[in-house]
């Protein structure tokens, strides 16, 4: 198998062993288990936690001490067996601590898998910017066919779809050990303090007002960001309780109708370049804000139906836009405004605000307000539910628009795009 295909089965695989539950384990806590918001809201936000600390730790590892492909394997093959302790838990504290051991073994393997893609791709005399894109399109598609396979095989409201995950990752985990070797670049000098190791110098720029909102805006739509991955797989599957709906292909299928929202992420990233260079990096992330609001509002007012069925849909195919242009526009503008020195380190910083600060206190929270005002004897008022999050991202949206000033400078687009 040539170079390409090998890491493209890497990448397909990267994303399988997470998309074969993460859309589905609300449904499993709510609908299966019969946990409140708050137990769930905390398990989920295990995901943020170790994404915190962890990429950073396996990083200086892979940097100074072993290979690269080593500890990828390493990992995989342990985040696979706690995988396997999910079907004998049956509380939520206990849940947590699982997840939690499992997210810490796997968050720190994206970074990885992409280091090794680029390390491998370089020794190998291959154009990184060109060949790279469609091996990691395959990870997105890989996440597609999980979520497909937990559907159709009946597992996205028990413990099965930890066990496909735990299955494929150990075995992603002993095929890494075939890859070519990405022996440790010792890129991190023996003086280098603790800030430099852990990739936190760009701390300081908070003291620039302009990089400070920036950061405070991410971390606010980074709360946004993994709510219809949190809740969306159970507001579909809770259709089923209303008499009309029970048998409804959205009940039945509402996984692969989530799906949708992965397939919508890869034509998006496609238009992304156009995008960036009409309107500019700031109103790039703005449309990126109100597609949140579109995308929990036409949530709020769709169902099964065939009057109202196409609200689910576009919601779908808006998380696209939603997703794929903050993180894109957003890693372009930390880019394009640091100094190269820290611009690794501001990069880190930029996912540390969402992926980590954004998503964690978006899962805590969350969780509690559906407990405490959208959660009765009846069951969830997944309309109120939608609503709110629709009205958060709009004030996230209009402060955006009033506070942060970035001037549009193509030339600055232009040489990224190369």
């Amino acid at each position: 198998m040539n170079i390409k295909l090998r890491l493209t089965a890497m990448s397909f695989l990267q994303f399988f062993v997470w998309g074969a539950w993460l859309i589905t384990i609300g449904t499993y806590c709510f609908n299966a288990k019969g946990w409140t918001g708050a137990q769930f809201g905390a398990i989920f936000s295990t995901l943020a936690l170790s994404s915190l600390f962890m990429p950073a730790i396996t990083g200086i590892i892979a940097d100074k001490w072993i290979n690269a492909e080593r500890l990828y394997g390493i990992l995989h093959i342990l985040y696979g067996v706690v995988l396997l302790f999910v079907p004998q838990v049956n509380d939520p504290g206990t849940l947590y601590y699982v997840i939690f051991l499992a997210m810490i073994f796997y968050m720190p393997t994206i970074s990885l898998s992409n280091s090794i893609s680029y390390n491998i791709l370089k020794n190998n005399n291959f154009d990184i910017v060109k060949v790279f894109p469609p091996i990691r399109v395959w990870g997105t598609i890989g996440f597609i066919v999980a979520m497909w396979i937990t559907n159709l095989s009946g597992s996205k409201a028990n413990a099965n779809q930890f066990i496909i995950a735990a299955v494929i990752a150990i075995g992603l985990g002993i095929y890494s050990f075939t890859l070519p070797k990405c022996p440790p670049q010792k890129s991190i000098s023996k003086d280098a303090s603790i800030l430099e190791m852990l990739g936190l110098k760009a701390f300081k720029l908070f003291g620039n007002i302009k990089m400070a909102l920036f950061f405070i805006f991410a971390m606010f739509l980074g709360g946004a960001l993994q709510l219809t991955n949190m809740y969306g797989d159970s507001f579909l599957n809770d259709f089923s309780l209303i008499p009309q709906y029970a048998n409804s292909f959205v009940v039945k299928y509402s996984t692969i109708i989530m799906s949708i929202s992965q397939i919508s992420e890869t034509l998006f990233i496609l238009t992304i370049p156009f995008f960036l260079k009409r309107f500019g990096i700031k109103k790039v992330m703005l449309f990126s804000m109100v597609a949140w609001v579109l995308r929990f509002g036409l949530f709020a007012y769709g169902n099964p139906s065939p009057e109202w069925f196409w609200m689910i849909i576009v919601s779908c195919i808006v998380y696209g836009m939603a997703f794929d242009f903050f993180n894109i526009s957003g890693s372009l503008f930390v880019e394009t405004t640091t100094d190269p020195s820290i611009r690794s380190s501001a990069q880190g910083l930029f996912m540390m605000m969402t992926n980590g600060f954004g998503a964690y206190l978006g899962s805590k929270v969350s969780g509690f307000v559906i407990d405490k005002y959208f959660t009765s004897t009846v069951g969830k008022d997944w309309h109120g539910i939608w609503l709110s999050f629709a009205l958060y991202a709009l004030i996230v949206a209009i402060l955006f628009a009033l506070f942060f000033k970035h001037k549009h400078d193509p030339k600055a687009v232009e040489n990224f795009s190369h």
